[in-house]
């Protein structure tokens, strides 16, 4: 194989992809068989001793196979989770060799379909991977850096994602206008206000980010509308006495956060559930829970969850969306109306929305001067949100483009310059 200039990689939360710029053309590489991007995510099939990765990581654990499925492992970046070690097909593996792994895979797919050798990536990231916590946003760059560099890159540079995405954006404005990057993707929310300038630049006067994504408007629809099915909330009698007390909520947060799934498949969990069951009030409620960590159902509750948000947030689907809970209990279906999302989620729309409004203060700017509001990430395409934006833009024309791979397409064209 002949050395390239660098793989660009947007690593997100929920889905990667990654391009390349060979004979001065900038390409997304078709990272699955038919799509620029793959889900975030990897299987560790028990049965046949190997890891796959992307969809079908996603068609093993739909399937039932025999492992251990992982996803939004982004998310774990700058906490001490990411340096605990798991028994995975024999061997011992924290989650900077899990996430090198995945992004060894990014790259031995790169190389297969382009024929050249990439010992450099030009990754994304978020403006700030955790908005409320110094130290752990630093620790989280340092992170991902042993990550590409567990992957076998030799040199990796980092750019802001929503900068990335105003560079690909840049046509979509006329000279002098100014742009806001609206890049709401699976674990965070990022925000760049730029100008177009003309020629073929770009000025880029704020940035900003806010650590909520569409994880958490999963999350945030699971804890209110499936954990109240499987005992949160619930009482518990005393092993001694008439007494109650609330179930804990800690297994039912954690049972409906994403990347922490994998961490309720213990012995003391299930425990812990057992004892539950066995003193509770509602006995059927918590029997549920006991199922969903016994059969480690929880990520197909959270697909089942992810499949309702979407089917509620199209104006164009045939049947009312609910959430299908089978695997649980057959025919326990939780209606999702889109008036109930909506609500259910106004409270991170609106925190987006002022997150939006404060990178725009920090240009020293006012929300009336932007031009367009540019949608990026798969969770900008919620109406919550784009309600919310707009409340706070009234002035400003949508603009949705490249939603998906905007991201991808600027960190390309930037991976030419990116190690000169």
């Amino acid at each position: 194989m002949a050395n390239s200039a660098a793989l660009a990689i947007d690593f997100g939360t929920s889905n990667s992809a990654a391009g390349f710029v060979q004979h001065t053309e900038a390409r997304l590489i078709g990272i699955e068989t038919d799509a620029q991007t793959m889900p975030t995510a990897l299987f560790f099939d028990a049965e046949e001793r190997r890891v796959v990765y992307g969809r079908a990581a996603q068609e093993a654990l739909i399937g039932g196979d025999d492992g251990r499925y992982m996803r939004a492992l982004k998310s774990l970046l700058g906490t001490s989770l990411m340096r605990e070690s798991r028994l995975l097909l024999g061997q011992r593996l924290d989650f900077i060799a899990i996430i090198g792994r995945f992004l060894a895979e990014v790259k031995s797919r790169a190389e297969a379909v382009s024929g050249l050798r990439f010992e450099r990536a030009l990754s994304g990231r978020p403006v700030l991977f955790h908005s409320a916590d110094p130290t752990r946003n630093s620790q989280a760059l340092v992170d991902l850096q042993e990550c590409y560099h567990a992957a076998g890159f030799n040199d990796v540079r980092f750019m802001a994602e929503p900068e990335a995405a105003a560079r690909a954006n840049r046509d979509a404005l006329a000279p002098g206008d100014l742009g806001l990057i609206v890049d709401i993707g699976g674990g965070t929310s990022d925000f760049t206000l730029f100008r177009q300038e003309g020629a073929a630049d770009i000025e880029i006067l704020a940035s900003h980010g806010l650590r909520l994504g569409g994880t958490d408007f999963d999350r945030e629809l699971s804890l209110s509308q499936v954990m109240p099915h499987l005992g949160m909330g619930s009482e518990v009698r005393h092993m001694f006495g008439s007494h109650t007390h609330t179930a804990p909520n800690g297994i039912f947060s954690d049972l409906a956060t994403w990347q922490k799934i994998p961490f309720l498949y213990t012995r003391e969990s299930r425990r812990l559930a057992q004892d539950l069951a066995r003193h509770a009030v509602e006995p059927e409620k918590l029997g549920l829970l006991l199922r969903a960590l016994e059969e480690e159902l929880g990520h197909d509750i959270a697909f089942a969850v992810e499949d309702a948000k979407i089917a509620a947030n199209d104006r164009q689907a045939s049947a009312p969306p609910e959430i299908r809970l089978d695997m649980l209990e057959r025919g326990l279906r939780l209606p999702l109306p889109a008036a109930l999302m909506g609500a259910t989620l106004a409270e991170m729309a609106a925190r987006i929305a002022a997150a939006a409004r404060a990178t725009v203060e920090q240009a020293g700017r006012e929300p009336e001067e932007v031009s367009k509001l540019i949608f990026v990430g798969g969770s900008s395409l919620m109406s919550v949100v784009d309600m919310a934006m707009h409340r706070a833009f009234p002035q400003a024309e949508a603009h949705r483009g490249a939603a998906l791979t905007a991201i991808a397409d600027g960190l390309t064209l930037a991976s030419v310059s990116a190690f000169d």
